[in-house]
């Protein structure tokens, strides 16, 4: 694939998170940039503000005249998208260069000087943390984010061509297209199943990932991984750990400790350990990559984190309502862990709507388990996303599994009315389906009701 003989870039499946960090960075270089997708949302329409065409129906005479030449034309899905979509097997039928997204973000990285986010959670987080970082302390960098960070309104950041910052997906194992100088592996729980069958095997692509990384490169990974790398914890002795931890006004400042010095009086503004964790990572890299550690602090006190991360919708004394993507029991026990840390005596209801029936049937009993410890939850049906429903997998058999009284199961229809019936001063709306639609309903209802 060589950039330079492109002149056009075709997406099926532009709105999807990564999908459309690609195409920013084709309008950013000049290409002509067009695409389908199924449903508008604010994404597509921020593309079309830029002068990107977007439509909706999977048509080959959507496809406009200058994508018609296959010489000057650039492909690119995700695997997201149905074997029979029409206009993906026009493109394959008549010798496009049809290529899967991970696969050009492996060539756009393979020039640069390359650092790399993997991790089955906080991947987004401490891409979008890195990507902040660099962008503050005046370096030459792109960053693809697989979110909308609260800094840019935007899933990508440009400030230059000769660093790049990814979000090394293990979905799909597209991770493996990568050649990063530097990278970082946040975690390895059990997720994907659908894809890699045994837990098991995902770990093996995890090992398979950090052999990717270029001569003389290097790999941090969170203390207790089974792979040997840099090492970076909380309160331990790994090689790079946070210390001296203070929560002043709900924010946390601390320490960092590097395997050669002490670095003092950072601030970081979004709560929960996990966060924390995302943080030094971010932090441990640049100080690798030699960014100077004043600079650091003043770029990480300014981080606002990124949209459905924990993310606060309303903010008051005697009300608080917070959005969340989490959608692993593992993510849930992290949201749950910074919601008593920030408020200890505050009753919670969460509101839950799993994401796909085969994670739901993989991990039912540490979604119920996690959920249990809320002190209210109200929860949704199974977004299904790619998949068909499952025989006797559904809300109503996960309810059955939560051990606590204050449970039930609602539709969407009856979420504001529900969460009005509650007296809980801190509400939650977690899942990586279409919950976060419903976010800026239930932010209006509670601050009318307010």
């Amino acid at each position: 694939m060589n950039i330079n003989n492109i002149h056009n870039v075709y997406f099926i499946g532009i709105g999807g998170i990564g999908m459309s960090a690609l195409a920013r960075y084709f309008v950013a270089n000049g290409k002509i940039v067009a695409g389908y997708d199924k449903t508008k949302t604010d994404i597509t329409e921020a593309l079309v503000d830029l002068g990107v065409k977007v439509h909706f129906e999977d048509s080959v005479n959507n496809i406009t005249a200058p994508f018609l030449n296959a010489e000057t034309t650039l492909v690119i899905y995700t695997p997201a998208v149905p074997k029979d979509h029409k206009e993906l097997n026009f493109f394959k039928n008549n010798n496009y260069e049809v290529l899967k997204r991970s696969t050009v973000l492996g060539e756009i990285t393979k020039n640069t000087f390359c650092l790399a986010v993997a991790g089955t959670h906080g991947k987004t987080t401490t891409t979008s943390i890195l990507g902040h970082l660099l962008y503050q302390s005046n370096v030459e960098v792109t960053a693809f984010l697989g979110g909308i960070s609260e800094n840019y309104n935007s899933n990508f950041i440009l400030n230059g061509t000769k660093v790049t910052v990814v979000e090394a997906d293990e979905f799909d194992r597209s991770f493996l297209t990568l050649s990063p100088d530097m990278a970082c592996i946040t975690s390895m729980d059990a997720d994907h199943l659908d894809i890699y069958g045994e837990a098991d095997e995902l770990k093996k692509s995890f090992v398979e990932f950090s052999k990717k990384i270029k001569p003389n490169g290097k790999l941090f990974v969170k203390s207790g991984l089974p792979i040997k790398g840099i090492t970076y914890g909380i309160e331990d002795d790994s090689d790079y750990s946070v210390q001296n931890i203070k929560i002043i006004n709900g924010s946390y400042e601390f320490d960092v400790k590097t395997p050669t010095q002490t670095l003092h009086n950072f601030k970081f503004n979004l709560p929960g350990r996990h966060n924390l964790s995302n943080a030094l990572i971010a932090l441990a890299m640049s100080v690798e990559y030699g960014i100077p550690q004043q600079q650091l602090a003043t770029a990480l006190a300014s981080y606002k984190g990124v949209k459905r991360r924990f993310t606060y919708q309303i903010k008051t004394d005697n009300l608080v309502f917070i959005d969340d993507y989490a959608h692993h029991p593992e993510e849930i026990n992290a949201v749950h862990q910074a919601v008593r840390e920030m408020y200890p005596n505050k009753k919670v209801l969460a509101i839950f709507q799993p994401h796909l029936f085969s994670r739901t049937r993989d991990f039912a009993d540490d979604f119920a388990k996690s959920l249990s410890q809320f002190d209210d939850i109200l929860l949704l049906d199974i977004y299904p996303a790619r998949e068909l429903p499952i025989s006797g997998i559904n809300s109503e058999w996960l309810l059955t599994k939560i051990k606590n009284n204050n449970k039930k199961l609602i539709q969407k229809s009856e979420l504001i009315s529900s969460i009005k019936q509650s007296n809980a001063q801190v509400i939650l709306t977690i899942g990586a389906g279409d919950i976060g639609e419903e976010v800026k309903h239930i932010k209006q209802a509670l601050s009318v009701a307010n």
